[in-house]
């Protein structure tokens, strides 16, 4: 809780910095235009986010990695939009795409440090495997498939697998 009487004194000392430097009213525009650019690089990268979301459930992946940098980019973009420019710094570093990547490794390092060397090691192998694989496809059965009705509206297949016979089976 620290955190919310820190930032925002240290944040208020270098606005009275850049104020004294190049003056008040053009750190007041400075302020204004970063949150305005900060808001375009939100909405930028966030749609980005949600298209890569997307393309992923469609590849029929977990989405980890779009979840944690859609969680990111929403950080960064309040940071963006608090006023202030060290929040500033911080939340462009969360939505440029090449730092935010650094800063998804380290959380993700930082936090798999709770649970010790080995699932960390599982963890980061079966996620290389998973990035090594690429794009699965739809997933293979064997046997015939069937659509199950899970709306009341269900009635009695036979398991038998010759169509017709026994009751309860549907005709071919």
């Amino acid at each position: 809780m620290i955190v919310f009487i820190v930032v925002p004194l240290i944040e208020l000392f270098v606005i009275i910095q850049v104020g004294q430097w190049i003056g008040v009213w053009p750190t007041i525009a400075l302020l204004l235009i970063d949150s305005i650019l900060g808001a375009a690089l939100l909405r930028s990268e966030g749609g980005n986010a949600w298209r890569r979301f997307r393309a992923a459930l469609d590849e029929g992946r977990v989405p980890h990695r779009e979840v944690f940098d859609g969680g990111l980019i929403i950080v960064g973009g309040t940071l963006l939009l608090t006023p202030g420019f060290v929040t500033d710094i911080f939340g462009l570093a969360l939505l440029i795409p090449p730092s935010r990547a650094l800063v998804r490794r380290f959380v993700t390092w930082a936090g798999l440090s709770r649970f010790g060397w080995g699932a960390r090691a599982a963890i980061w192998t079966a996620g290389r495997a998973a990035d090594a694989k690429g794009p699965r496809g739809p997933r293979q059965t064997q046997g015939p498939q069937r659509s199950y009705d899970v709306d009341g509206t269900a009635h009695e297949v036979s398991d038998d697998p010759a169509p017709g016979k026994g009751p309860g089976a549907l005709p071919p």
